[in-house]
């Protein structure tokens, strides 16, 4: 079992910055790519971003690349996510999860733990 939990979410104006972490406890964290999902309101669960066990890569969402950045620390068992240049449809509940996979898959299927989230609203 892998337990994460996710902080750093609020209310920021459009042009802001945020930085969600998400802290991990359980199983051997360095085994697992991590991912950040987001979901709006009444639409599906979408992949933000993920990264590698070892931190060399990271994958991104075409709407996000450029603005956010995906990092961890496996000394602490946690990983983030640096947002920046932030707009309104950036709004949504941010999700960090564990995929028990080798290489990143986009699919919030093939993410086997999960958090539970927390807000980012983006006002315009």
């Amino acid at each position: 079992q892998v337990q994460l939990v996710e902080s750093g979410g609020g209310l920021v104006q459009a042009g802001g910055s945020l930085r969600l972490s998400c802290a991990a406890s359980g199983r051997t964290f360095t085994r697992y790519v991590m991912g950040w999902f987001r979901q709006a309101p009444g639409k599906e669960r979408e992949f933000v971003a993920a990264i590698t066990w070892s931190g060399g890569n990271q994958y991104y969402a075409d709407s996000v690349k450029g603005r956010f950045t995906i990092s961890r620390d496996n000394a602490k068992n946690t990983v983030y996510l640096q947002m920046n240049s932030l707009k309104p449809e950036d709004t949504a509940v941010y999700f960090c999860a564990a995929d028990p996979g080798s290489f990143v898959r986009r699919s919030p299927n093939a993410y086997e733990y999960w958090g539970q989230g927390t807000q980012v609203t983006v006002s315009s």
